[in-house]
């Protein structure tokens, strides 16, 4: 059984894939607390217990070119890989949102969006830096900056790490209300890096709406 928060259909607002139709699994709970989240009630209240042919069979009437698990943290849930498992042999393409706390698979049918916690989150020492070993083609790594001090420690793992010759995308977001999305693009094109603006589509089409978008 998986703890299910919400499974809904709704427009990718991140990634490489942002702006198109998508299905999302959102499970519930997380291990982390960063400042500034904005899917609380996903960590801090229980879910529905649900089996994963339950899952997969609510995904298959909402859609399965472009399938998201999320949360919450979704690899802390034991049944999990099942579940992508299944996922990636009945969807297009399969994407999982994690927090970079928890160890990826070395070889997997799904892809990534992984992020590497600035300090800014709070949580920026729970990193498992192993994954950027990892790193599949078609993963993404996500950047949540607060200020100037997160956006200069991205740079800083980006060449440590030499994440610009991964080959993966390598995003950077604003926390809403304390970054300008303008000041945040300033940054980005005087870095040099091949990094790519992202900006929460969700929050621009529905801002008044937390759940389910």
């Amino acid at each position: 059984m998986l703890d299910v928060c919400e499974i809904f259909r709704s427009l990718q607002g991140e990634s490489t894939y942002a702006g198109l139709p998508c299905s999302f699994v959102r499970l519930s709970g997380c291990n982390l607390r960063c400042t500034y989240c904005d899917t609380r009630y996903a960590s801090d209240a229980p879910g529905v217990p649900m089996t994963v042919a339950a899952i997969i069979s609510r995904v298959r009437q909402l859609g399965t070119d472009l399938v998201e698990v999320t949360g919450g943290e979704p690899l802390l849930q034991a049944e999990t890989p099942e579940l992508l498992e299944m996922l990636a042999s009945i969807a297009g393409n399969v994407l999982v949102e994690t927090n970079g706390s928890q160890p990826l698979p070395p070889r997997r049918r799904w892809h990534a969006i992984m992020d590497v916690k600035c300090p800014g989150s709070g949580m920026h020492e729970r990193m498992y830096w192993t994954n950027l070993e990892r790193l599949q083609s078609r993963d993404e790594i996500k950047f949540v900056v607060s200020d100037r001090a997160d956006f200069d420690y991205a740079l800083f793992h980006i060449r440590k790490h030499t994440l610009d010759r991964h080959g993966v995308p390598l995003l950077v977001s604003p926390v809403a209300g304390a970054v300008e999305p303008a000041e945040l693009a300033a940054w980005v094109i005087e870095s040099g890096l091949p990094l790519r603006l992202q900006l929460q589509l969700q929050r621009i089409i529905w801002p008044k709406v937390r759940r389910g978008v």
